[in-house]
């Protein structure tokens, strides 16, 4: 269902738009976590670890394909801002013939690279099975998970954040149910975790194709709108590609920080998963913020109204800055209690005693991420990913990469200091975004680049 986002109360139209937005993100969040959270009642660390460092891998996926997908949801709220529904419709036809396309050469080429991954990511050897035989059903599945971001991607664009929400609630109810069925019951252990994720996606995508056909929500849709144009292509990649790229780049950095705690022991590599794991929830408000500002700048771009793109982005900035501040105050107090939620209070002590000082330093980022979060979803409204791109890049090579490192090497034995490097990372792309944002302030009407 097509929604306008050009006109009426600029807080109305956020909160109408970002609530279910974040309910998606929670319920595609909870994947991973019932995941953990199951594996852990039922096998040992060795079998956490494994499931959180898969996990891991297939998020770092996972956000590289909503990011290029941004540039679809980019350039179908343009043409939805300018009432070009014809643009529309051509944008939705070539972006599902280039992911899907995209995707089924990428799940050839993961398929022959499981081992080396799970070898890269320095796999505890207690680990190294589960964590083959996670990926190897997970990049099956890959086709699925790309058809289902690129279908939500293309929704989102239209302004209709609720019926991802739907399709995915769906999905998280056949996972959690699989799950307990095949980790519980069957006793498949990390292959079970990956199973039921795969086989719940999957069947996230059947229902969302019928439900679009049955109803007929993309109306207007031609056969000859999936015929690949290279100007659509090119303007969806130009946006997509620098964000895909940016977020590749972050999941890389969070790799090479798993990898350093990894090289640490298994205690230290289960605390650092689990915790990436919480820290995923508490990012769900400012990557609902990111994607919220994206997808209502980019209609109102697209309609002239920059007026309210500025109204936007202060609305999110407020709403991240508050949230994160609350997390971060709380997990002070919380962190070991949140952290043994996802192991076994008697035999995984030491696993809840690192996860406590990892959280109490990295949940600080909540408040800088939140930021750049905001400051990205503009820059990709206005068609200026690459600057994103940019202040992502800075951060990870001059802030986040080193400092976890030389934290590791200096303290050998806490993981407090490791924590802090995440937000330090954050701080430095804040800089960067106010920075360019009051440079693309001066000029609003270049804001658009085809």
């Amino acid at each position: 269902m097509e929604t306008n986002l050009t006109s009426g109360s600029v807080f109305r139209s956020i909160v109408h738009f970002s609530l279910p937005f974040l309910l998606s993100y929670f319920l595609q969040t909870l994947y991973g976590m019932a995941d953990l959270f199951i594996i852990g009642q039922f096998n040992g660390v060795e079998s956490t670890t494994a499931v959180s460092i898969g996990s891991q891998i297939m998020h770092m996926l996972t956000v590289m394909i909503v990011g290029l997908a941004m540039g679809a949801t980019v350039r179908i709220g343009h043409a939805v801002g300018a009432n070009d529904r014809l643009q529309a419709n051509l944008t939705i036809g070539n972006t599902a013939v280039l992911f899907m396309t995209l995707s089924l050469v990428a799940t050839a080429g993961l398929l022959l690279a499981v081992h080396p991954i799970a070898q890269v990511m320095s796999t505890p050897e207690e680990a190294l099975q589960g964590t083959a035989a996670y990926l190897t059903i997970c990049f099956a599945g890959v086709p699925f998970i790309t058809a289902y971001n690129i279908i939500s991607a293309i929704f989102r664009g239209l302004g209709d954040s609720k019926s991802p929400m739907y399709f995915i609630a769906a999905a998280c109810i056949v996972n959690i149910a699989l799950d307990y069925l095949f980790i519980g019951c069957l006793k498949m252990g990390p292959a079970g975790a990956a199973l039921g994720t795969t086989l719940a996606q999957t069947a996230s995508v059947a229902l969302a194709l019928f439900v679009i056909g049955r109803r007929n929500m993309l109306p207007g849709l031609r056969r000859e709108d999936f015929r690949p144009k290279r100007n659509v292509l090119g303007a969806i990649l130009k946006i997509g590609v620098p964000v895909a790229v940016q977020d590749g780049f972050i999941q890389v950095a969070f790799i090479v920080i798993t990898i350093i705690a990894n090289r640490r022991g298994l205690d230290d590599a289960a605390a650092v998963g689990i915790v990436e794991k919480l820290i995923g929830i508490m990012f769900l408000v400012p990557s609902t913020m990111l994607s919220t500002v994206s997808a209502l700048s980019a209609q109102n771009i697209g309609a002239g109204r920059y007026d309210r793109v500025r109204t936007i982005l202060r609305y999110a900035l407020f709403t991240c800055v508050c949230f994160g501040l609350i997390c971060s105050l709380v997990m002070q107090f919380a962190a070991e209690y949140a952290v043994a939620l996802f192991t076994d209070p008697q035999t995984g002590r030491e696993v809840i005693r690192l996860g406590g000082q990892y959280m109490r330093g990295y949940v600080w980022d909540c408040i800088f991420a939140g930021m750049h979060f905001c400051f990205s979803g503009f820059f990709c409204a206005c068609g200026r990913s690459g600057i994103s791109f940019f202040h992502n890049l800075t951060s990870i090579l001059c802030a986040r990469i080193p400092l976890a490192w030389l934290a590791s090497q200096r303290f050998p034995d806490t993981l407090l200091p490791m924590g802090f490097a995440a937000p330090a990372g954050s701080a430095l792309s804040v800089v960067i975004c106010v920075a360019a944002y009051l440079w693309l302030l001066r000029r609003p009407e270049r804001w658009e680049q085809s």
